[in-house]
């Protein structure tokens, strides 16, 4: 199935920074806006957003990192995993969520958007899922392996929309006890969904990754359209 991608600019406070949209074929359908991990909106990333475009959503992407350089781009390898953390720890967490707010905004009024607005998030992008979650700005939300989530549970009571986590048995980054720490905090929620993928690691879901996990990897994109299916 074809989808129509392109980067476009969005004015903030403090300059303009880019977004890359992927469109449907049918030029329409509800809204995503996907968060990048720690290394910028690169090819896999792209590539999600224009899987996610397939399956008949309007997708955009906003450059979280654009206060550090134009659209970086950071491979999965050591100089490039030194370079994502140098990035994430310069990112002002503030800043980000005020990105993703306007990148909201521009999804709502593209032309093509027919319903409601998720987002998706994956690893740094997961938390700041949460976070979007928890300030109200989206109808779902949805983190893979969201690192850090377990040191903010004090956002929990803030949530009030669909949110389905996913996080894998193995990964060294969140381990189960951290899951579990989640899982207790939002026992009570039933709009909460916690799914652990056996032996996968952090970044299952990437195919440019040595933890990439086929299985888990369609398990959980199977899991989201149900989720995105049901509840947006």
């Amino acid at each position: 199935m074809s989808v129509t991608t392109q980067w476009i600019d969005i004015d903030s406070a403090d300059g303009k920074f880019g977004a890359y949209l992927a469109i449907p074929h049918t030029g329409k359908g509800p809204g995503i806006v996907l968060i990048q991990e720690i290394f910028g909106v690169n090819e896999h990333i792209r590539s999600v957003a224009e899987q996610y475009a397939a399956d008949g959503y309007v997708v955009i992407v906003p450059d979280l990192f654009w206060r550090s350089g134009h659209r970086i781009e950071l491979t999965y390898d050591e100089p490039g995993w030194k370079r994502a953390v140098e990035l994430m720890n310069a990112t002002d967490i503030d800043k980000a969520q005020a990105d993703i707010e306007l990148a909201i905004n521009a999804l709502k009024a593209h032309p093509g958007l027919d319903g409601g607005i998720a987002s998706i998030g994956y690893c740094f992008g997961g938390l700041l899922s949460y976070h979007t979650a928890a300030n109200g700005l989206v109808d779902v939300a949805i983190a893979y392996y969201g690192g850090g989530i377990q040191d903010q549970l004090e956002r929990a009571d803030q949530i009030e929309v669909p949110l389905l986590m996913h996080f894998g048995e193995e990964d060294s980054h969140i381990p189960l006890e951290a899951v579990e720490k989640i899982a207790e905090r939002f026992e009570n929620n039933e709009n909460v969904e916690i799914v652990v993928y056996p032996q996968a690691q952090h970044g299952f879901n990437c195919s440019h990754r040595d933890s990439y996990n086929q299985r888990a990897s369609a398990e959980a994109h199977g899991n989201t359209l149900i989720f995105l299916g049901m509840e947006l």
